[in-house]
């Protein structure tokens, strides 16, 4: 079931977006995600949480058991909205007797792009994805990153107000990542909207506006950057000396011991300072204080750990975490 609901605040407003396939597989489980226009969102999540399925319904590649919501202001699926959408799948393959040029003209021509258009964003686009000198070679003989370049040049030769990509950065090295995050932000700066599914959560770190986290068919997390990492701040300090011995008295101050570093959940200055002054009392020397801020990666370990929790083991946990 696809719904009809429409509204316009969103680029991207997905409502309870459920798959289940033979056997009573259920890939998502009622999935909600709201992405703004004009920014970059990514969607992220352990390998098997329904990510690709996701994006494969918004593009309606295939079809939802339900879901209602909007793309572009209109329902799934819209016609209209999907020609102002670029796309990049996952392990995409193009005909290889196609040269670059052949290709972004082929695929643009499926888009009603005008012929006139169709030359003129082939021949920008190549040169902005450094293919240019490659554009009447037969695909077949590009290499994989050359051709993940060319996938995202095609997801752009319609001007699209959305561009999906699937893992952009697959096969890339990193001077070639650099070179697409400097790309999608380019886009942003221009208000399109993008929205990334990547595994390569640095990546994603480095240039998202907001993420959405799926865990098992559902979204674990949700929201800035800041906003997910808020809570996580702690702080390490680093001494000499063997600190064993009280390691019954530092979990007391809530605090945690490996090795010869101890780390102090929260920011506040006066646990901090109550934590030093203990070490000290016990002869230990002070090497260094630091503050650290949790990675996307450790939400996301996080979430994950918290999803296999039961639900109210799991309310719990994410309350302590929050506090």
């Amino acid at each position: 079931m696809v719904g009809t609901t429409e509204m316009t605040n969103w680029a991207v407003d997905l409502i309870e977006v459920r798959k289940t396939y033979a056997r009573s597989i259920e890939a998502l489980r009622g999935v909600n995600i709201q992405v703004g226009r004009g920014e970059i969102f990514g969607l992220l999540g352990p390998n098997g949480a329904g990510k690709t399925t996701l994006v494969k319904i918004m593009m309606t590649v295939v079809r939802p058991t339900h879901a209602l919501g909007t793309i572009l202001g209109r329902r799934l699926g819209h016609r209209g909205k999907l020609a102002r959408t670029g796309y990049l799948p996952e392990n995409h393959r193009f005909p290889p007797y196609l040269t670059g040029m052949q290709l972004l003209n082929y695929y643009a021509a499926l888009a009603k792009v005008p012929r006139a258009r169709r030359a003129e964003n082939a021949e920008r686009l190549l040169d902005r994805v450094w293919l240019t000198q490659w554009a009447n070679e037969r695909v077949d003989r590009y290499s994989k990153g050359m051709l993940q370049r060319l996938g995202i040049a095609q997801a752009l030769m319609n001007d699209p107000e959305l561009v999906v990509l699937d893992e952009p950065t697959d096969g890339l090295d990193p001077v070639g990542r650099r070179d697409v995050r400097e790309l999608l932000v380019e886009l942003r700066n221009q208000g399109t909207t993008v929205f990334l599914n990547s595994h390569l959560l640095s990546e994603l770190e480095m240039v998202c506006d907001r993420v959405a986290i799926l865990v098992e068919g559902l979204v674990s997390r949700q929201g800035t950057l800041r906003e997910l990492t808020e809570h996580t701040l702690e702080n390490r300090v680093t001494f000499r000396g063997d600190a064993e011995p009280i390691r019954g008295s530092l979990e007391k101050l809530s605090a945690r011991l490996d090795g010869n570093t101890v780390t102090l959940p929260g920011g506040e200055v006066g646990p901090l300072n109550e934590l030093i002054d203990f070490l000290r009392g016990r002869g230990l020397l002070i090497e260094t204080v630091a503050p650290h801020r949790f990675t996307l990666e450790d939400v996301l370990v996080q979430a994950v750990g918290d999803q296999k929790l039961p639900p109210a083991k799991r309310a719990a946990h994410r309350k302590r975490s929050e506090g």
